[in-house]
């Protein structure tokens, strides 16, 4: 493939193995992989179909990277380490057999485009576009074997119109409580109608108007509105997710302030699914640490609900409370709520109870306004807990602080009164947001009781009969006060964002303000054209956020025939957050150009079918990072579990195998204001100390990245030593799942490895092929098959590093041969492939082969070759024969020796007897003297 050369004009051999080889032949074996269609992956069926009949006896393998964000910024080395690493995964999988699928795509909505539209006036669509054009020309220098009809952008209309559909699939299903799994809401609506469901408040279906009817269906969809919690930044004129919030109650863009407040929001009732999202991490190949992080994140926890009367209020509802040791309740003392509780506001209606403490009638540290009754004092604690994330909250090293509401519960076992306090350290989410405190048995409500002066109480059960939690939620249960119940952790997803540039809600609003799904025969729902994508300002932090979307006026409001003849509705205005297509795109990478349906089923089936029948199913190889361990992944499963409940999917769970990818670390640096600075141009002195323009910087070390500076970019690396020792350099520098330094000087080491491996291959001045047509001897025949054997093992492991230790060994044994024998050569470039394959094309193609390497069997070892060849030699004492040793046949003295001590009749014969010399001849015999 190479183009010959004839003249240099310098000493330099005309086929030397250097930068500038390796540039031509890597864009020319580029050139050639996309001409062919190279890495096509066809489907059993659709229009990817054609060469399907080519794959006949391979088994289908689907090899996944997670979704990465187009940026503006490009590449840098640390970027492409989990795609180099899967696509050397793809690429020994195809020539070991299988039928591989590996594409790549952009994750392409989301806030960074559109506050960067907002900052040049430039449409986040044109942005976008020319991001991921950079993006895609530096990952195709790479050589990455991407099937590229596959590729996608979750911004594009006709993917986007399937993550509306998806969407409505949500919102028309519920979760059957009995089974566990969603279903079609019309089911629901029928066991309402026919009264094998009670209907919620005690009337028939047939006594509700058709609004309360709606509303009865309304509170039991898997996608649904409510007003919740939310966090609210001003400065992004958008509510924020909790991973978008710092530790610092700030935006993680712009690092504005953000507040806690209640918004009503669309919100996706992932808790349903909680147990299942527990129970099914059991079938799944992942890391234990990802398992465990998901298995906190959701946080079960057994326990009991129990109901505390108000004092005073015997005919309103109680507090419910849940707590995982009902056994304490002899011991509570306090009762703890929420600041969002929604009790809270009926607490707090009357005047401070006689006797109240002059601590608790203010909130912490606001004692200097006087006469503060329950309600201003209540109003007050809580505008402070808005300031907070959840992070900041339940922090063990935050101050413990709170407000009394001036109302008391009654302690139903010893009937005491417990003051009702708002404190942040309970969530809205967790449990039902109020807690039974008991400061005898627990850290957090000891440090609290102490801080406020509360009394601590020792009992530990009302009676004899409480061994335990389950006899006291059976005594809960027998006085009609309480129940045992699982609570989770995890709360329903906000799926909100007040933003332009995200999937639009194919949802309407009547004169009701109820909400209506949009047949599907309206879809995709386009985003309508803007220039200016501001949030509208906002007067202070307590307005209520408008969208940039109500600027779009004729778009916002629209007259529709729904059923009901033409009528006016309002559309929602807010657009889905940045996580809706990511939850899927797995799924359309399978079928991309299906305009009838997200994905074929046969071809779900053909891709998604487990490897092993009794296994989950799903992506067999998924490689990322393992900051999306929790969010992403969650979010995902739960998507594919309902679409599997309502029979669109075969598989119960989406991804089988996940792999952590390591982060390549480089030095960062900060000047005297604790400002990152471009780590390239910091001085070092010979005694290790560092400068920028003269004046001292400090040394920070972390992962390489765009907000610390310190990137290396991939394309002087292309130039100077061409993408193949990049893309080694890369997987030799420790375990794929490990985090690794950059020194780029070290990528010398590699570099020389291609050069002998091309010597090896090519003559330098001729530019053929300088292998011999013999057979290896038999010790090259042994080295060549234990590579082989060990190689395989290690990209079956993604061991990369270690085997690439081994092709290094081998390249240097073949080396020192004469002329290399051609079964050696081949073999060595072929199990090179994956990780060089453009180097490994170019020689492939020297040594006479017309057709791509792709496709070509990979090296299978044979054991009877692979094994050491061994010699029988006699052992004697004192000269004369008394058994027989196996060696090696090239052991040296010193590993005869050691297996010599070793053998048991070796101890034998020397029992209790000096050694006075060993005599042994490599090969032939040992002496033991005595």
């Amino acid at each position: 493939m190479m183009n010959e050369k004839t003249d240099t004009g310098n000493d330099r051999p005309p086929f030397r193995y250097d930068a500038r080889t390796a540039n031509e032949i890597e864009l020319n074996w580029q050139e050639h992989w996309e001409r062919e269609g190279t890495f096509g992956s066809p489907n059993p069926a659709g229009p990817l179909a054609r060469g399907f009949d080519r794959m006949a006896g391979r088994r289908p393998f689907y090899v996944l990277d997670m979704f990465p964000y187009p940026s503006g910024a490009g590449l840098h080395v640390g970027h492409p380490l989990g795609y180099i690493g899967t696509d050397v995964y793809a690429r020994y999988r195809r020539m070991a057999g299988d039928h591989v699928l590996h594409t790549f795509g952009y994750d392409a909505f989301g806030l960074p485009a559109e506050q960067y539209a907002i900052d040049t006036g430039r449409h986040p669509r044109e942005t976008t576009a020319a991001n991921i054009a950079a993006m895609r020309r530096q990952l195709r220098r790479l050589g990455l074997g991407h099937d590229r009809r596959r590729g996608i952008a979750t911004s594009d209309v006709p993917f986007y119109r399937w993550t509306q559909w998806i969407f409505l699939r949500l919102f028309g299903a519920w979760v059957d409580e009995r089974t566990g799994r969603a279903r079609p809401i019309e089911d629901l609506v029928a066991e309402f109608e026919s009264g094998a469901r009670p209907v919620p408040g005690g009337r028939s279906w047939g006594e509700l108007t058709a609004v309360e009817r709606r509303r009865a269906v309304d509170a039991r969809r898997l996608a649904y509105v409510a007003e919740e919690p939310v966090n609210w930044c001003p400065g992004l004129g958008t509510v924020l997710a909790n991973e978008e919030v710092t530790a610092e109650g700030r935006s993680d863009v712009g690092n504005h302030p953000v507040y806690r407040r209640p918004l009503r929001q669309w919100m996706l009732r992932i808790t349903a699914l909680a147990q299942r999202l527990i129970d099914d991490l059991d079938d799944l190949d992942w890391p234990a640490s990802l398992k465990r992080m998901q298995r906190n994140w959701i946080g079960a926890s057994d326990g009991a609900h129990i109901t505390l009367a108000v004092a005073g209020d015997a005919s309103g509802p109680g507090i419910e409370v849940f707590t995982t040791r009902p056994d304490t309740l002899p011991a509570a003392t306090y009762v703890v709520l929420a600041p969002e509780h929604p009790m809270v506001e009926r607490l707090v209606a009357g005047p401070w109870p006689e006797g109240t403490p002059e601590a608790w009638r203010h909130p912490r540290g606001r004692a200097g306004k006087r006469e503060w009754t329950p309600r201003d004092a209540v109003a007050a604690y809580r505008e402070t807990v808005e300031r907070l994330s959840d992070r900041q909250r339940t922090s063990d090293s935050t101050d413990k602080t709170g407000v009394f509401t001036g109302a008391h519960a009654v302690n139903p076992v010893t009937g005491t009164p417990m003051p009702v306090f708002l404190a942040d350290y309970v969530l809205p989410g967790y449990g039902t947001g109020a807690i039974m405190a008991v400061p005898d048995h627990d850290q957090r409500d000891r440090e609290f009781a102490d801080e406020f002066g509360l009394p601590v109480r020792l009992e530990s059960g009302p009676t004899a009969e409480w061994q335990g939690v389950t006899d006291a939620i059976a005594w809960l249960e027998r006085h009609g006060i309480g129940e045992g119940v699982r609570s989770y952790r995890l709360r329903d997803w906000l799926f909100s964002r007040q933003r332009y540039w995200g999937e639009p809600f194919p949802i309407v609003y009547d004169e009701h303000g109820m909400p209506i799904a949009l047949p599907e025969s309206m879809l995709p729902l386009q985003l309508p054209e803007m220039t200016d994508f501001r949030p509208e300002p906002q007067q202070d932090d307590s307005s209520p956020p408008v969208p940039p979307l109500a600027r779009a006026k004729e778009w916002a409001t629209v007259e529709l025939d729904l059923g009901e003849g033409p009528k006016r509705y309002r559309r929602e205005l807010n657009t889905m957050p940045q996580w809706a297509g990511s939850c899927w795109y797995y799924l359309r990478y399978l079928d991309p150009t299906n305009d009838t349906a997200f994905v074929d089923p046969e071809v779900e089936g053909y891709w998604m079918s487990p490897l092993d029948p009794a296994g989950p199913g799903g992506v067999d190889l998924y490689v990322g990072g393992a900051e999306h361990a929790v969010l992403h992944l969650l979010y995902a499963r739960f998507w594919h579990k309902v679409l599997f409940d309502l029979g669109h999917v075969s598989t119960k769970e989406p991804f089988a195998r996940i792999f952590n990818q390591g982060y390549v670390l480089a030095d960062a640096f900060t000047d005297d204001r604790g400002m990152y600075i471009p780590a390239a141009e910091v001085v070092q002195a010979d005694d290790g100390s560092c400068t920028h323009q003269g004046r001292p910087v400090t040394r920070r070390a972390g992962r390489m990245g765009k907000s610390r500076k310190n990137g290396v970019s991939p394309d002087e690396l292309y130039e100077r030593y061409g993408a193949d020792t990049l893309r080694l350099h890369e997987m030799a520098m420790g375990p794929l799942d490990t985090d690794r330094p950059w020194r780029t000087d070290d990528i010398m080491g590699v570099h020389r490895f291609l050069q002998r491996l091309w010597r090896n291959v090519v003559d330098e001045h001729t530019g053929l092929p300088r292998v011999a047509d013999t057979p290896p001897d038999a010790d090259t025949l042994r080295r060549l098959h234990q590579t082989i054997a060990a190689v395989r093992e290690h990209f079956d492991e993604l061991r990369y590093n270690t085997a690439i230790t081994r092709l290094m060994e081998l390249n240097t044994h073949a080396a020192r041969l004469e002329r290399v024998p051609r079964e050696l050569a081949e073999a060595l470039v072929l199990m090179a492939a994956p990780l060089v394959p453009h180097i490994a094309e170019e020689l492939w193609s020297r040594l006479g082969h017309r057709e791509s390497l792709a496709w070509a069997p990979f090296p299978e070892a044979e054991a009877s070759l692979a094994a050491e060849r061994v010699v029988t030699i006699p052992v004697q004492i004192n000269g004369r024969t008394r058994f027989t040793l196996e060696v090696p046949a090239d052991a040296e003295r010193e590993q005869i020796e050691r297996l010599l001590t070793g053998h048991a009749d070796f101890a034998a014969h020397t029992d209790g007897r000096a050694v006075r010399r060993l005599v042994i001849v490599p090969g032939r015999i040992a002496n033991i003297v005595l």
